[in-house]
C-alpha cells in the first residue's frame, strides 16, 4: 500500500474562506493537509495552531498517483488563498 501526505501551514484564506463539511465556511490563518492513499486524496484544514481538523468540502477525490496528489495539494492551497467558499471539487481540473 502506497501513501503520502503534505501539510502547508500559514495559509490565509481569501474573502469568502473555505467550505468545510463540519463547520461550514471558515476563514483566517489555516493549515492545509492532504493525505493520499489507495487512489484517493483526502483534504482537511484547521485553524493554524488548533487541534481540530475539518474536512474540506468535496473531499475525498479520486487521485491516481502520488504526483497527482501533490499537484492537488498545491492547487488546494491556492484555492484556499483565493477564498470564495473554496471546495476541492471546485478546482478547475476536477470540474470537468
Amino acid at each position: 500500500m502506497s501513501w503520502a501526505s503534505w501539510t502547508t501551514a500559514g495559509v490565509y484564506t481569501g474573502r469568502g474562506g473555505v467550505l468545510t463539511e463540519e463547520a461550514g465556511i471558515i476563514t483566517g490563518d489555516l493549515t492545509v493537509h492532504t493525505t493520499w492513499t489507495e487512489g484517493e486524496a483526502r483534504v482537511a484544514v484547521q485553524y493554524s495552531g488548533a487541534s481540530d481538523w475539518f474536512t474540506m468540502s468535496g473531499s475525498p477525490v479520486p487521485c491516481a498517483s502520488e504526483e497527482e496528489s501533490r499537484d492537488l495539494h498545491d492547487a488546494v492551497v491556492e484555492a484556499v488563498r483565493g477564498g470564495g467558499g473554496a471546495t476541492v471539487r471546485s478546482l478547475p481540473h476536477l470540474s470537468g
